[in-house]
């Protein structure tokens, strides 16, 4: 008997005391079910899936009639899979007769194809714009230069996102960052007179970790006028000989040597004319061959640190080794600290900006406005913000607000603020509101060709509709299908297709935690800002090249080859690439493939001092495979509670975590999969030893599949397609809809996932199933539900 057998058996007593329960709470009686499917459990299944074991965080004896089975359709196909293929009930306990495995399997897929007949698409809540769709909206509507939600509270997430509709609430503070915002858009929009701007300074200075070398530093900067401007770096770190060059927008603009020097300042700076607008500072270091007066210097240098540390250890003798640690700490390599821009000086008046022609489309200048602008201008600027026609009603209220204002005293352009402020913080414009025929009925109906072109910006763009999508929502084209596949192709191939690497991938593979991760600088000194970057950079053109390349998104989990640059090709020992600019690599021969060996994958699911296959394992159930783990009962001991440092090998400890009947059934699960990347450390770097001790990678799938080793579990991933396919598509669906899926939603995703079998698993073939879905091209009311 296995050991999940030896556990099911244990909960013999259990399983009869939940069959006793799980009869009382029937409730309305459902003959069918208890007959197709209660039996069943009851026989063959509750002794581990009950209310007290919850083996694997399932119990399915909390399970009493159909609409229950209905409301959990992903539990129960997977729970029929298993149960066909013999994997349960598991080995050594009494197994089920065939005739009884397909009565009660028919008849479930029976309740799940008549379910289908009648395609729910769900309710979609209001759905306020996340601080990403604000800043993305309000630079696609006036083209400010600034991001205006940058300071306005963090978005709540849930099912794994930070735009859904039902966890993007409203507070009072938030409600202030709007008002706040909307003022400093307006007055940014329409200046009130063209005036050259008054000289300031403006930096940009990078933390920089003790062991980064950090040659180069570029920042782009945001002039406010033409004129005349300084632009400086600093270097800072040892006295070391090297040779500075300043470029501006890819241009030499000045070129030196940093000298060894006792007291100069290591600052170099040259001042030029440059126009209005954004441009790009950089400064880059190179090595050169110091004088003789500087390795004289350098040398007196030395001398004199030598002699400092000396008068501190005289006085402070058992200090000595940390005395010696922080001046070694001090210690660190050349590096440019920062940049800074000084100016504007005899500075030109500053061109009107972009977002002033945006509102003002009557085209007049500055004084030269008449009362049909204000009609004008705010009618087309609430269609726009609105994301929809607006009727003369609503026009009227904004242009009534106006003219209070000039009544007041104001002028034209301070009047118009006031008009522009109050389209931002029109509910219209901080929510995608759509407008159900039958607010309080269920009947599902097709979303409007405005609502479809939100729908399908925000999902792509993570910002507003722009002209084209509007007009052809205008004309009632993108109901259909060549026309809205058209949309999407054009949309993917656009820059601002971006925002799914960004904000998708961002947090479905968890790249947003890389920032906040801090490895132990003692265990890993070759981590630093730079390799994180790179980590980033990596994974991020790998997703955008499965999207702008339409690959197969089965590329995700073994797709030979990603996008390196030196530092990081280095850093996983690969040879061959040289340089700071990243290109594609083939991964042939190598020790990677896909997401799941990339450095920052491994390092968001690890600890700062070592690995964790715990988070690893968890990492994968969720994000490949979409079988989730329940949390730990409450009151089990962890060791990745203590996140530190543990005695042995990682899988020994494991292993004695794993005694405890409690922790084993989902461990079982968990751990396999992360002891397959034993041979990564916390930083994704390759090993073959965990300290003194082989790395042993290992491992045994519940189902009984073995495989030693990342490459050989990947070719098992790889081999079940359908279950990565629908995990996917689970989790854009989420993203694209704006809320959790429900099991009225399983006949749609199975139905794109066919679609992707049958299209190679070609990225736009899932972006295609998901907006030619029922789900996303329907909606339909709350039931007049008031929560």
């Amino acid at each position: 008997m296995g050991r999940r057998g030896r556990l099911c058996a244990q909960g013999a007593l259990l399983g009869a005391t939940a069959s006793l329960v799980f009869a009382a709470q029937a409730g309305a009686p459902d003959a069918a079910f208890d007959q197709n499917v209660g039996a069943f459990v009851k026989k063959n299944c509750a002794g581990c899936h009950n209310e007290q074991l919850k083996t694997a965080g399932l119990a399915l004896t909390s399970y009493h009639d159909t609409a229950s089975l209905l409301r959990d359709r992903a539990v129960w196909e997977k729970a029929v899979a298993r149960i066909r293929a013999g994997e349960m009930p598991p080995k050594g306990l009494p197994r089920p007769k065939p005739d009884e495995i397909a009565t009660t399997t028919a008849w479930i897929e029976a309740q799940f194809a008549a379910a289908d007949e009648h395609p729910d698409p769900g309710h979609l809540t209001a759905h306020r714009l996340n601080r990403t769709e604000y800043n993305n909206t309000v630079h696609d509507l006036l083209g400010v230069r600034f991001k205006p939600a940058a300071d306005f509270p963090a978005d709540d997430s849930g099912f794994g996102f930070d735009n859904i509709g039902d966890a993007l609430s409203v507070s009072p503070v938030l409600m202030e960052k709007y008002l706040a915002a909307a003022k400093k858009i307006a007055i940014s929009a329409i200046p009130l007179a063209i005036t050259a701007p008054k000289p300031t300074r403006e930096r940009f200075s990078p933390e920089h970790g003790r062991n980064e070398e950090r040659l180069e530093l570029e920042h782009t900067f945001d002039l406010p006028a033409g004129g005349d401007y300084d632009l400086l770096a600093t270097v800072s770190g040892r006295k070391e000989a090297f040779h500075i060059d300043l470029s501006l927008d890819g241009k030499p603009v000045q070129s030196s040597d940093v000298v060894i020097s006792k007291d100069k300042p290591r600052l170099y700076q040259i001042h030029v004319h440059v126009p209005y607008g954004e441009h790009v500072l950089k400064a880059e270091l190179t090595p050169r061959e110091p004088s003789i007066e500087e390795v004289a210097v350098s040398e007196q240098l030395k001398a004199a640190e030598e002699k400092a540390i000396a008068r501190q250890i005289a006085r402070n003798p058992k200090d000595e080794a940390q005395i010696r640690l922080q001046h070694a700490l001090g210690n660190v390599a050349t590096y440019v600290d920062q940049l800074e821009v000084r100016g504007p000086f005899n500075a030109l008046p500053a061109p009107l900006p972009e977002s002033y022609h945006r509102v003002f489309i009557c085209g007049h200048p500055i004084g030269q406005h008449n009362a049909k602008c204000v009609r004008t201008d705010l009618g087309a600027l609430a269609r726009l913000a609105f994301r929809r026609p607006v009727s003369n009603a609503e026009v009227a209220r904004y242009t009534a607000l106006v003219a209070r204002a000039q009544t007041s005293g104001l002028s034209f352009e301070q009047a118009m603020r006031v008009g522009v402020e109050a389209i931002l913080v029109s509910p219209n414009f901080l929510y995608r509101i759509e407008r159900d025929p039958n607010p309080n009925g269920m009947k599902a109906h097709p979303v409007n060709d405005f609502e479809v072109a939100s729908r399908l910006s925000y999902f792509l763009w993570s910002s507003m509709p722009d002209e084209e999508l509007l007009r052809l929502a205008g004309e009632h084209k993108l109901s259909q299908p060549d026309v809205l596949h058209a949309q999407v192709r054009r949309m993917l191939a656009d820059s601002k297709a971006e925002a799914l690497v960004d904000n998708f991938a961002g947090q479905w593979l968890e790249l947003r935690n890389l920032d906040s991760i801090t490895p132990d600088p003692d265990q890993f000194p070759e981590f630093d800002n730079q390799l994180r970057q790179a980590m980033r950079t990596e994974t991020e053109m790998f997703f955008s090249s499965v999207v702008h390349d339409d690959r197969s998104i089965l590329d995700f989990i073994d797709g030979k080859y990603t996008f390196l640059n030196e530092r990081l090709a280095k850093f996983y020992g690969i040879p061959g690439v040289k340089g700071k600019e990243f290109r594609r690599v083939d991964l042939d021969g190598t020790e990677r493939s896909g997401v799941l060996t990339q450095a920052s994958v491994l390092t968001v699911t690890s600890y700062p001092t070592r690995t964790s296959p715990v988070l690893r394992g968890k990492w994968i159930l969720e994000n490949i495979l979409n079988m989730p783990p329940p949390p730990p009962p409450p009151g089990v001991g962890s060791i990745d509670a203590q996140a530190g440092v543990v005695k042995g090998t990682m899988r020994h400890q494991m292993e004695v975590h794993r005694a405890n009947p409690t922790c084993a059934a989902c461990h079982m699960r968990m751990d396999p999969l992360g002891f397959a990347f034993e041979n990564y450390d916390a930083v994704g770097h390759w090993r073959t030893h965990e300290g003194a001790f082989p790395v042993d990678a290992t491992g045994v799938l519940p189902e009984g599949k073995k495989f030693n080793g990342a490459a050989e579990l990947k070719t098992i991933l790889a081999s079940n397609t359908d279950t990565f396919a629908e995990c996917l598509t689970e989790k854009l669906m989420i993203y694209a809809l704006g809320r959790g899926l429900e099991g009225y939603d399983r006949s749609a995703t199975k139905k794109i996932v066919a679609g992707l079998a049958a299209n190679d698993y070609r990225f736009s073939s899932l972006i295609n199933g998901i907006v030619d879905s029922v789900p996303f091209r329907m909606g339909r009311g709350d039931g007049g539900n008031t929560e």
